[in-house]
């Protein structure tokens, strides 16, 4: 492969893998841990900032090894995977330094790995397995952490449908130890309802993978793109399905949504932050990049499977919504909403069409930056407070006002007040959905305005009970909690939140881009020409492509 900008494509995922290695080699040095796994997604970050400003220009595409496209593995970076990955890495590296400065709080030289809830003091029996239990995992948290880095940067920027099946194992293999680390009974029964889900979702991705082989012979995004219109409709209609069905698994579509909300509050803040902002928006990608790439609503071989996806975009967004409002623990009501804002991406997904797309693109920019900034403010409360328990909370605003401040504008944000970025968002979703006209579009209008003003509901009640009611003695005393938050987690939140603003400020270059990847991927042509600069991919004996791009391993701008 010859230098240029094709070069840069595989560092995302080489410099988390072998920054991996390092960190799991020096596991009796956790500073040296500390400033390998800093300095690599720092890399990371700023890769995809070029990416970003390179894919503008057209995708970017770099062949791996020797192999020729479609035979081996290319890494391709358009607008929207290039977007998703510098995003999905600022959010990283936040959340990575924010689980630093929660360890150096706690006393560790590492990671802290142990919420609030965790840290009653052990029997004098018990101590040396509560100690087991704190050195332990935090060995290889920051392995750990830069291989899920490494798997979501290889989901977002595979070429081919195998390769984004392994993304998404290396990401899930890695997800399965940090929902567990610190061995707690809770841990391990959510751990154990994740993995079998996560198996399941795999299983069926893995055979909606062979199936697509079977019908065309390759597994290439731009050559299915090319071969999938040719196949029996029957057959096409199948893997589609397939694919939605174990994307949906990972993206907590409802009713495949069930196994969320009793998963992630019972994992460490850090972990359940980094879960929430980005698993389930990976899963988004991949019905978003499947969808408008290998099964287009309009054109040869189109699909009317939208309509299945506007019913249950609907019910994801409602179901979730009243089950935010019936929480009582902040956790398990963020997680909800999680679930409800799901529904938002994939109404601008179904609706098909460059508006909705762009739409959904901005939205989704701007929930991973703020699920992520409320889920780390939560470790913050439970830190101040002591639990999570809204009926247990009280007073923070006297006692902790920044804290209140770092609340409440991510949560105006995620209900969608004007001028947020929220707001922006779910406008131009409704927009979409009104210039759609159908009926169904309008009852999908009708239900993200009501799915709105629940969150705005579910939130205010949150804020009310853990700011404004009257203040616990247990708090008070300082009984519970710590006065004093850690500078670092502070900082590290504040950062996420800032950010959430800046998106709001730079909303009309951000939804330019957002508009541009839109409409290359509703068009489709510009990937595949990147992929294939010859014109057209391989029929199905050909196993080389005479383009000189190519064979150097460079091509695209």
């Amino acid at each position: 492969m010859t230098w240029g900008s094709a070069t840069l494509l595989p560092l995302p995922v080489l410099v988390p893998l072998v920054s991996a290695g390092l960190t799991l080699a020096l596991h009796r040095h956790p500073r040296a841990q500390r400033v390998i796994s800093v300095v690599a997604l720092s890399v990371v970050v700023a890769t995809a900032g070029v990416l970003v400003g390179l894919a503008d220009h057209g995708p970017v595409v770099a062949v791996i090894g020797d192999w020729t496209v479609p035979v081996g593995i290319n890494l391709v970076a358009d607008r929207l995977s290039a977007l998703m990955l510098l995003v999905s890495s600022i959010v990283l590296l936040c959340v990575l330094l924010y689980s630093m400065a929660q360890g150096v709080a706690d006393g560790s030289d590492d990671v802290g790995l142990v919420g609030d809830g965790d840290r009653a003091t052990p029997d004098e029996g018990d101590a040396d397995e509560a100690d087991r239990r704190d050195v332990l995992p935090v060995a290889i948290y920051h392995p750990t952490f830069l291989v899920l880095a490494a798997g979501v940067a290889n989901a977002f920027l595979a070429g081919d449908l195998f390769n984004l099946y392994v993304g998404f194992e290396v990401l899930l293999a890695a997800s399965y130890v940090l929902l567990t680390l610190g061995g707690t009974g809770d841990r391990i029964r959510a751990g154990s309802v994740y993995v079998v889900v996560a198996l399941v979702s795999s299983l069926v991705f893995l055979t909606a993978v062979g199936l697509a082989y079977a019908a065309t012979g390759t597994v290439n995004l731009a050559q299915l793109a090319e071969r999938l219109p040719d196949v029996d409709p029957a057959v096409r209609l199948s893997i589609q399905l397939l694919l939605l069905l174990g994307f949906g698994i990972k993206a907590a579509i409802f009713p495949l949504s069930a196994w969320l909300p009793d998963s992630y509050p019972t994992a460490p803040a850090p972990v359940t932050a980094v879960f929430a902002g980005l698993l389930t928006k990976v899963g988004v990608y991949a019905i978003l990049r499947t969808q408008t790439l290998l099964f287009p609503s309009t054109g040869p071989g189109a699909s009317r499977v939208d309509q299945v996806l506007l019913v249950l975009a609907l019910l994801t967004m409602v179901v979730g919504i009243l089950g935010a409002v019936a929480q009582d623990d902040i956790k398990r009501l963020l997680s909800f909403t999680l679930v409800s804002h799901i529904g938002y991406l994939i109404f601008g997904i179904a609706l098909a069409g460059s508006a909705s797309t762009a739409a959904a693109i901005f939205y989704v920019v701007h929930h991973i930056t703020v699920q992520t900034a409320l889920f780390l403010v939560v470790g913050l409360i439970e830190r101040r407070g002591g639990t999570t328990s809204l009926d247990r909370l009280g007073g923070l605003a006297r006692v902790a006002p920044g804290l209140a401040i770092l609340f409440f504008v991510p949560a105006m944000n995620l209900a969608g007040i004007p001028p947020l970025s929220g707001f922006l968002g779910k406008v131009g979703l409704l927009e979409a959905g009104v210039r759609d006209g159908t009926p169904l579009a309008w009852v999908l209008v009708v239900g993200s305005v009501v799915t709105s003003l629940l969150t705005l509901y579910a939130l205010v009640k949150a804020w009310n009970k853990a700011f404004w009611q009257q203040i616990p003695d247990e708090i008070a005393a300082g009984d519970v909690g710590e006065a004093r938050l850690p500078r670092g987690m502070v900082a590290a939140t504040s950062a996420l939140v800032v950010g959430s603003l800046a998106l709001t400020v730079l909303a009309g270059p951000v939804y330019g881009y957002a508009q541009r990847a839109a409409d290359a991927l509703t068009d489709g042509h510009s990937y595949v020409d990147a992929v294939f600069p010859g014109g057209g991919s391989l029929g199905v004996g050909d196993s080389a492509v005479e383009d000189p791009a190519v064979k150097t391993g460079e091509v695209g701008h």
